[in-house]
């Protein structure tokens, strides 16, 4: 049986101004070897504030309780210095939106090599080689290099954001809705990547989004989340083909067919707010 990579245990996030306002309240499930969960559900969730918890780069405003085992340590008894060596190294992340995660005054070549060489102790020469092997891996022309991110596309800026973030072989990936903004097309091209990458190097992968569409494409197992709690979690074939909770029926409901024959039905909170309190 594979392992758990990470473990989170009744992790909550509130802010410091109301107390009693929990953006996530008391949430448990784990990521194991390998394989890659994806946190689905609505805007406002509380799936981002999930994945920053898990790398300590949540807003000073809010505040974070629970447990965070990463390896069996947790990392929210770790000093700064202590996570800055794990982000990055072995827990990466791709940002939401690429265009304001790249800065726009660097090359892109100059922002991945930067990621190596935080880490590393390599020479410059054979951190230049690396970053060229990482553009390769990811599909975009050595030549482009020295490029600026406002020279690129949306999908090779997010490519830049995955050579960045593939650039010390993590052991977990976290993917903040990498295909946001992206054409269909280009959205399953990241979502193959993504896919290949974690299996070529035995990576666990950790996938937010809002589209059930993606997650049938990618996921081994899924959780569902709604007001900062969870709802439903399994392996994702359960799940789509059987759920159990009404915000997941409900969810599945928007979700259009390949052939767009079907009758989407939009969320009506009221009545499933009736329904979850008949639980």
């Amino acid at each position: 049986m594979k392992k758990d990579i990470i473990k989170i245990n009744n992790l909550s996030i509130k802010t410091k101004v109301n107390t009693n306002l929990y953006l996530v309240d008391g949430i448990s499930f784990s990521v194991k070897e390998g394989k890659t969960t994806c946190i689905v559900g609505e805007s406002g969730s509380g799936k981002s504030l999930t994945a920053l918890s898990i790398i300590r780069l949540l807003s000073p405003q809010l505040k974070m309780s629970g447990e965070i085992l990463f390896n069996n340590e947790d990392i929210c008894k770790m000093s700064e210095l202590e996570i800055r060596q794990k982000r990055g190294l072995d827990i990466a992340m791709i940002f939401q939106e690429p265009m304001t995660s790249l800065n726009p005054v660097l090359t892109i070549g100059y922002q991945i090599k930067e990621a190596i060489a935080v880490h590393s102790d390599l020479p410059n020469n054979k951190i230049n080689k690396k970053v060229e092997e990482l553009l390769i891996l990811v599909g975009i022309p050595v030549e482009r290099v020295n490029s600026y991110p406002d020279e690129l596309s949306g999908g090779q800026r997010q490519r830049v954001m995955i050579a960045m973030a593939m650039s010390c072989n993590p052991k977990l990936l976290i993917a903040d809705e990498p295909t946001t903004a992206l054409d269909v097309t280009v959205q399953a091209q990241i979502l193959k990547l993504l896919d290949d990458l974690k299996r070529k190097l035995n990576m666990s992968m950790l996938f937010i989004t809002h589209d059930f569409g993606v997650v049938e494409d990618i996921a081994d197992d899924v959780i569902v989340m709604f007001k900062g709690k969870i709802v439903e979690r399994g392996e994702v074939n359960h799940v789509l083909k059987k759920p159990k909770h009404p915000y997941t029926k409900a969810l599945l409901g928007c979700v259009p067919d390949a052939l767009g024959k079907k009758q989407l039905t939009p969320i009506d909170y009221e009545k499933l707010d009736r329904a979850i309190q008949r639980l």
